[in-house]
């Protein structure tokens, strides 16, 4: 029987083309934005937001130099579904983030051991941050990078196997058979571990054994939870047991895809194969927690078929690209809108039988498809897109949705923006006839008109800016495409402006109505003073050359 170093070092031969170095630094920046992201969602989406966007560009810089095509695209799902959770509950998205980081870290062990094998100076810088990420200090640590240095990449393979095995378990002894977050992060922690270990030898357990754990969870089935909690446990006991002795020169230990039981004669088995997809388990907890007004789970019930979780998959994807679209417009940058409008529109074309069987579906793919075509979008157009898919993923009914999608189908693009453009031109004819009928001498009605055009001023800011938008969006001129930004329907920031700027109009006209009050007689203590002083002036204005205009003060 060859030894396992050897054995190991032929298998790395033969799969030289995998092999290969991760840019650390990415993964690094991968890794704490995804963080970031998790702990943020209880207090801010917007944070979150900010943190899934810091994600994305960190896998970019990742993606080139992971070399599991499978795990990359389990990722992508992962960081799609991370996306889509923002809209549901905080421990939507920190599973997301778990299993994301799961499949992150079975990456980094592939690599780092296939890297060992060639080339054990270059792989040391992975090595340490794989202790990191697997939790080892201080003499598990060192005793990890001396197996390394000694070439004993089955002792390197069996410390983290032992140490991912050991979370597997306490992640699972903290999962209680009822349906709450905690258990449910506990759950999708475990499935993240397990994904590192899965292939090693004598594990018992299967990914799909975990993706249906979390299925009952998420639909509220107790019995079944119970009875898969008691098989994976055992399992994860059984586990241990396997690896609790380190391997000896004769006797194999599996590692990751590269690394356990090598097999010479079978270069394809270092890809690893899940039960199911790395991508299929990343999925889950977007698909499974989704809940109705109701309480009721509209999750996949467990045992659903594998066509009903991809189909839910992409109904996670749909909800990822709109999400992409509604942060896009609201920079407006309506081209890469446009674009991710499309990637909801393919998602929707291949969704889960029950979605595509809801009153209403059609109605939205044609929505979604038009506004993936429209010049001029804005964040409420996206809107009415989410809360339409939520809706109908929901099996629900809603008036002011349906207004919504109409308005947004009916009123958006090039008409909403001419007709504000239109609006922002005749606001400025009542302020032109104010000034013409009563002048500009009285402070009051001065005040007056400056409240009414304080009133007006969102309007014409609406259709101005809006406008030009529109108009740069349908030319391809950045510069005029980004000015809709200065609207105050364009993002939060216009409720707060929009209410300082209507409390200043309130007190410009409290001012100036109540300075007419006063001078006329109506409002003050000088009441038959001011009575009597109107009077002579009357009185005066029939004398020859003694006439006054009567909106100057008196």
């Amino acid at each position: 029987m060859k030894r396992v170093p050897s054995a190991l070092v032929l298998t790395a031969a033969l799969t030289a083309s995998l092999a290969g170095a991760q840019d650390l630094s990415a993964y690094r920046a991968l890794s704490s934005s995804l963080e970031a992201a998790s702990q943020a969602r209880t207090k801010s989406a917007a944070q979150a937001l900010t943190s899934l966007d810091r994600a994305e560009s960190a896998y970019t810089r990742l993606a080139p130099t992971v070399q599991n095509k499978q795990l990359l695209s389990g990722m992508r799902d992962a960081l799609d579904g991370a996306r889509a959770a923002l809209a549901r509950t905080p421990a939507e998205l920190q599973a997301q983030v778990l299993l994301a980081r799961g499949l992150m870290r079975k990456a980094l062990y592939d690599q780092t051991l296939a890297e060992l094998a060639q080339a054990p100076a270059n792989g040391r810088a992975q090595l340490a941050l794989l202790g990191q990420e697997f939790g080892l200090k201080g003499a598990a640590a060192q005793a990890l990078s001396s197996d390394a240095k000694a070439g004993r990449l089955e002792r390197v393979a069996w410390r983290l196997q032992k140490a991912a095995a050991q979370k597997v378990s306490a992640s699972l002894g903290s999962t209680t058979p009822k349906r709450s977050a905690a258990s449910y992060l506990s759950l999708a922690q475990a499935t993240s571990w397990f994904t590192v270990v899965q292939d090693a030898s004598g594990a018992p357990l299967r990914v799909s054994q975990f993706t249906s754990a979390l299925r009952q969870l998420a639909s509220g089935d107790v019995p079944g939870l119970t009875a898969s909690l008691k098989t994976l446990r055992q399992g994860a006991s059984a586990l241990q047991r396997t690896l609790a002795s380190p391997p000896t020169a004769g006797k194999q230990t599996g590692g990751g895809p590269q690394v356990p039981n090598p097999r010479p004669s079978a270069p394809q088995a270092q890809t690893p194969k899940p039960q199911p997809t790395p991508s299929s388990a990343a999925q889950t907890p977007t698909v499974q927690t989704r809940t109705s007004p109701g309480g009721a789970s509209a999750g996949a019930p467990a045992g659903a078929g594998a066509d009903e979780v991809s189909g839910a998959g992409s109904v996670a994807a749909a909800y990822a690209a709109l999400g992409r679209a509604l942060a896009a417009t609201g920079h407006g940058d309506n081209t890469a809108a446009r674009t991710e409008l499309e990637r909801a529109s393919a998602a929707l074309r291949r969704p889960a039988a029950s979605l595509t069987a809801a009153p209403g579906y059609d109605r939205l793919l044609r929505d979604v498809t038009a506004a993936a075509g429209r010049r001029g979008l804005r964040p409420s157009d996206v809107q009415a897109l989410i809360s339409g898919l939520g809706r109908l993923e929901a099996g629900t009914t809603s008036t002011a949705d349906a207004l919504s999608a109409g308005a947004a189908r009916g009123f958006g693009g090039g008409v909403r923006a001419l007709l504000f453009f239109a609006l922002a031109l005749l606001a400025a004819l009542p302020l032109y006839l104010l000034n013409l009928a009563f002048g500009g001498r009285n402070t009051y009605w001065r005040a007056i008109s400056a409240a009414l055009a304080l009133l007006l001023l969102p309007t014409f800011f609406e259709g101005l800016f809006g406008g030009l938008g529109w108009l740069g969006d349908l030319t391809g001129v950045g510069g005029l495409r980004a000015l809709s930004n200065f609207t105050l329907s364009q993002g939060a920031y216009g409720v707060p402006l929009g209410a300082l700027l209507t409390a200043l109009a309130i007190g410009l006209a409290t001012y100036g109505f109540r300075g007419l009050c006063v001078q006329f007689g109506l409002l003050g203590a000088g009441t038959p003073a001011a009575a009597q002083t109107s009077i002579r002036t009357t009185k005066t204005s029939t004398r020859p050359g003694t006439s006054r205009d009567w909106d100057e003060e008196v």
